[in-house]
């Protein structure tokens, strides 16, 4: 895992993590990591997978339809592209 230092921060600040820290039943530097987390990874995020998933389910995909796919699938190993001849 990283770590992290944060220069210059406020004690007003600093005091106010302690509280809610506490509030929370948790250290300092355990609420400091959760506060950064929700603030990059909202709930709201749309995860690729969850989307597909969401869609298959509204169009009403069966496994019997993902089979079918998987049999019409070219597995024909990629080749390069000749860019001389």
């Amino acid at each position: 895992m990283a770590t992290l230092t944060v220069r210059n921060l406020p004690d007003e600040t600093h005091r106010a993590l302690r509280v809610q820290a506490a509030a929370h039943g948790r250290s300092t530097e355990a609420e400091v990591c959760d506060i950064l987390t929700r603030a990059v990874n909202p709930p709201e995020r749309v995860r690729m997978g969850d989307a597909l998933a969401l869609l298959g389910r509204r169009l009403g995909l069966t496994h019997a339809d993902l089979e079918a796919l998987k049999q019409t699938r070219d597995r024909t190993p990629a080749q390069p592209p000749k860019l001389h001849e």
